[in-house]
């Protein structure tokens, strides 16, 4: 039986996608558990079997989160499994397996002794290990949002040279004495004073400003003098912010008929900023947020900044969401659709949650980290599609 076993799964390694899902009953060694124990930190429930049915379905583990509830499903209800590039998020998964979650100890450590080479592999070894949960609302919700984000690089001074105006601070050491601290409008008017001394760079454009802190970090190329086309590379972390909601300037000039819905993108706001200067800082000041930061070197330019699981991101593998509803360093399972907005396929691929952000809230949502540079920001900027999720959760962990 071991070596049928055996070529079962070496078929399987050179298959297609749908011979994944048809094998992998003879290749897994670790069926789904009969019972509901818990998972660390979680409740669990099980539905029970709906009345009428001819054939009983078979009763799934239902595990209860904070502020969501996942239900155990089979391989081949999630669309497109097996499609995706899955080699391209083993780096991704070791990344988060330095800080692992509750119940992922184990499998980080068979992770770092495997070397799954290509995607087929990489595929099997997650069916072999993990548990597929649909990740839903309390009340049963599956649809949520994605949206997208990225490390703005921007050009700075030291000192306020030129057009380079803009100061980007560190925390202020009394921060955390007053919550909520002082707003945007009060910090950059009679309450500047409590900033002075702090300042880390000089940027030329305050829109720059307001995107590297919603962005909440970001490189920045330091220039001797505003001519300079060398300069050295930095990077700045996210330090705390002052605990003022954040509002939408976006959202703001559509409301005011200053801009159409679909409309509000970086570039559409930052021209019409620069049309009407005017009323700039009085948009600006409509959001009360203001974001201080820290300053790192920036060793190598190929790694990503570190998200809230204290790991670095990696572009087009990880996503931000709410740890009420997902623990930092799952594996997940996401479907959107399509970013291009170009009637293609939809976005279906492995990430792991390693971030968070003040407005990535709800049980089904998600902020897709894009990478660095233009091209991420305009991948970033077009993003805000409907969105489903399937969390990848160790079978080891849910008992035997």
């Amino acid at each position: 039986m071991a070596s049928a076993s055996n070529a079962w799964c070496e078929r399987l390694r050179q298959g297609a996608a749908a011979a994944i899902l048809g094998l992998l009953a003879a290749c897994s060694s670790t069926p789904l558990p009969p019972a509901t124990p818990p998972v660390p930190g979680s409740k669990t429930s099980a539905p029970s079997e709906p009345s009428g049915a001819s054939i009983p379905e078979r009763p799934r583990l239902v595990l209860q989160r904070e502020r969501s509830r996942w239900v155990a499903v089979d391989w081949s209800e999630l669309p497109g499994w097996g499609e995706d590039r899955a080699a391209e998020l083993w780096p991704a998964l070791l990344q988060g397996c330095a800080r692992p979650a509750a119940g992922w100890a184990e499998l980080c450590a068979r992770a770092a002794l495997a070397s799954p080479g290509d995607d087929h592999e990489v595929t099997l070894w997650l069916m072999q290990h993990l548990q597929a949960f649909r990740v839903e609302s309390p009340e049963g919700e599956t649809q949520g949002l994605l949206t997208g984000y990225f490390e703005p690089m921007l050009d700075a001074t030291r000192k306020p040279l030129g057009g380079y105006q803009v100061p980007v601070h560190a925390a202020p050491p009394d921060l955390q004495q007053r919550r909520p601290y002082f707003s945007r409008q009060q910090l950059e008017g009679e309450q500047r004073q409590r900033l002075r001394g702090l300042e880390l760079a000089y940027l030329d454009d305050p829109l720059d400003l307001l995107v590297l802190q919603i962005q909440g970090s970001g490189r920045l190329r330091v220039k001797s003098h505003p001519n300079d086309e060398n300069g050295s590379w930095v990077r700045l972390a996210f330090a705390g912010h002052n605990d003022h909601p954040y509002q939408s300037i976006g959202k703001l000039l559509i409301e005011r008929g200053e801009l159409r819905p679909g409309e509000a993108s970086w570039p559409a706001i930052r021209d019409w900023l620069r049309r009407n200067p005017q009323q700039a800082r009085e948009v600006l000041w409509s959001n009360p947020r203001y974001v201080f930061f820290r300053e790192e070197p920036l060793a190598d330019p190929n790694i990503g900044p570190r998200g809230a699981q204290g790991v670095p991101l990696t572009p087009g593998r990880s996503v931000a969401v709410d740890r009420g509803s997902i623990p930092y360093g799952t594996a997940l399972w996401l479907e959107a659709g399509d970013p291009l907005q170009s009637g293609n396929s939809p976005l279906r691929r492995l990430v792991m949650a390693q971030d968070t952000g003040s407005a990535i809230t709800g049980a089904v949502r998600a902020d897709f980290f894009w990478g660095w540079g233009r091209d991420a920001e305009a991948q970033a900027g077009r993003m805000k599609q409907p969105l489903r999720l399937w969390a990848l959760w160790p079978r080891r962990s849910l008992g035997p």
